[in-house]
């Protein structure tokens, strides 16, 4: 298997720390596109994922896999002898989707979004708004302090273990500082979960 990926971005970083917790990462050759140069836009790309967008996985049958979440899907149920990252029971799996969803539609994608049009960093590709992006670096900074509350109660994001869900909160707030947005000193809850999720072998992939 081939994972087309990009390191510094936060998307394969989820990979990356899905297959780590699974003890499945030396099971894929690690293949860099370097998207500020466009190969995900390469006609040989876009053939694996029309989106053009990493990671990719391109399996050994010659199937490819797009979309993050589904990547990790992918090896939760190919592999079940490796520690359950998406849920259990039926209870555990709802949770975990729901804050998947909560993580990548009010978290993930402005964060995205207020990287994209505050920087401009894909200016040769996309028309960027700044208006725009200020607005969702707020939205940014309020689910820091709703995940700072949140984990007041909690040691982890839900079902009182560590699942996928920690692994895409943890790696949007790292990839929060290309917007300047950091854990304050007013929200020590999330700093300690932030700790002890850093603090995992997982998080160095």
């Amino acid at each position: 298997m081939k994972l087309y990926e990009t390191a510094t971005a936060p998307n394969p970083r989820r990979v990356r720390m899905f297959l780590a917790e699974k003890g499945l990462l030396d099971q894929v050759e690690v293949i860099q596109v370097d998207i500020t140069k466009g190969e995900n836009l390469s006609p040989e790309f876009t053939a694996m994922n029309p989106m053009k967008k990493v990671p990719v996985l391109a399996l050994d049958d010659g199937n490819y896999i797009a979309e993050t979440m589904a990547i990790c899907r992918y090896f939760e149920v190919a592999h079940p002898d490796t520690p359950n990252l998406l849920g259990e029971s039926a209870l555990e799996q709802a949770s975990i989707e729901q804050w998947l969803r909560w993580l990548e539609f009010y978290f993930m994608i402005p964060c995205g979004m207020g990287f994209q049009h505050s920087t401009g960093y894909f200016k040769d590709r996309m028309t960027p708004v700044p208006e725009w992006g200020e607005v969702c670096i707020d939205n940014v900074k309020s689910f820091f302090t709703f995940l700072d509350q949140h984990l007041a109660k909690h040691d982890y994001i839900c079902c009182d273990r560590f699942t996928a869900a920690d692994i895409n909160a943890y790696t949007t707030v790292a990839f929060a500082r290309v917007i300047k947005v950091r854990i304050g000193s007013d929200q020590p809850h999330l700093q300690a979960w932030f700790d002890r999720i850093n603090a995992r072998p997982s998080a160095q992939v």
